[in-house]
């Protein structure tokens, strides 16, 4: 798998091979306002105490190079990249889990951004996008999760069009121009590409289209399973690599039974591997071996193939991970042969 991060800008075009653009040598000129899921944000300088609330908010600005500017990162369902173990070492983690927002305070932010809405939303638990206003802290939170919740029951709401990489390089854009580094920004966005039109390419056009359940985790065997939905990440993936997500659900994370699973029939499951260790069936492991001996699941025509491949859980969420996961997932069924 390929392994990108930005080193300082200087030289950073010539050792890539990638050409310069017009933003890489535009300096942002502040104050930058920005249109933000529904909220106009101002930044007046560059941030130099950053809190990065979720995985894919702290490993976009990581990837920028930007762990000095960085105060602060809290909620991680998945380890680090590796490449960027070290850079992240440098940053005071406060939970992987949600933080309080006494917590986030305590390291006197001058930005927040958010992968979530759970996490500085209406309905969050840990502030409000108002809250951090009062104090004075601007706030970004990630284009690809803004959702409307009218449609579905739950805080994650739903998507009515396929997500697509547009959203993130969007977003990454946005944060390498608030932080003034928007050469960098340009070149992720430039790598990123690159592996996109690889997967598009390396997959053959040639047969019926396979069909994908990706199950992020389930509370208990016997529980509804949290799985990826039609237009997510997950839907995205399934599209990349030739196929189509079998869950039609437009919620964003439908949770079904297994009968409805079942109904559903995919030609491959896809199931997360997470490191958070809410729920035993978090582990892959443990969602492999329920597959392959519950009486009634272990009859899909996917299990008896052993049609089963593991990804990255958090590449199941709309982040800069969903490329990655989509490698993870060609490389094994190239190996299973049901890819060329």
């Amino acid at each position: 798998m390929s392994a990108f991060r930005p080193l300082l800008a200087a030289g950073l075009a010539a050792v890539l091979g990638f050409p310069l653009t017009e933003a890489s040598a535009t300096p942002t000129k502040y104050p930058l306002v920005l249109d933000n899921c529904g909220a106009q944000v101002t930044i007046n300088k560059a941030p130099q105490r950053a809190i990065g609330l979720g995985q894919n908010s702290a490993e976009i600005m990581l990837l920028l190079g930007l762990e000095d500017k960085m105060a602060g990162t809290a909620f991680w369902p998945s380890k680090v990249l590796p490449q960027l173990a070290a850079a992240n070492a440098k940053v005071k983690l406060l939970t992987v889990e949600f933080p309080t927002f006494e917590a986030i305070l305590a390291e006197n932010p001058d930005f927040v951004a958010a992968a979530l809405p759970s996490l500085l939303g209406p309905t969050s638990k840990v502030a409000k996008r108002e809250d951090v206003d009062k104090v004075g802290v601007p706030s970004y939170i990630s284009p690809s999760t803004c959702l409307s919740t009218e449609k579905a029951n739950d805080q994650y709401g739903s998507r009515d069009q396929l997500w697509s990489m547009d959203l993130l390089y969007k977003e990454i854009d946005e944060l390498s121009q608030i932080f003034d580094v928007a050469d960098r920004g340009q070149d992720l966005i430039a790598d990123f590409k690159k592996r996109e039109a690889t997967l598009r390419a390396g997959v053959s056009k040639d047969g019926e289209k396979l069909s994908y359940v990706f199950w992020f985790s389930s509370p208990s065997p016997t529980a509804d399973a949290y799985l990826g939905g039609k237009n997510a990440a997950s839907g995205f993936i399934a599209d990349l690599l030739g196929g189509k997500n079998a869950i039609m659900a437009e919620a964003e994370w439908p949770t079904l039974g297994w009968e409805s699973i079942i109904a559903a029939n995919p030609d491959v499951i896809v199931v997360a591997s997470l490191d958070r260790n809410r729920w035993e069936l978090d582990k892959p492991e443990a969602k492999i071996k329920f597959l392959n001996s519950d009486p009634a699941v272990s009859q899909l025509p996917a299990v008896r193939n052993n049609a089963i491949v593991v990804m990255d859980g958090q590449a199941m969420n709309p982040t800069i991970r969903t490329v990655y996961g989509a490698e993870q997932v060609a490389e094994q069924l190239k190996a299973l042969g049901l890819l060329k």
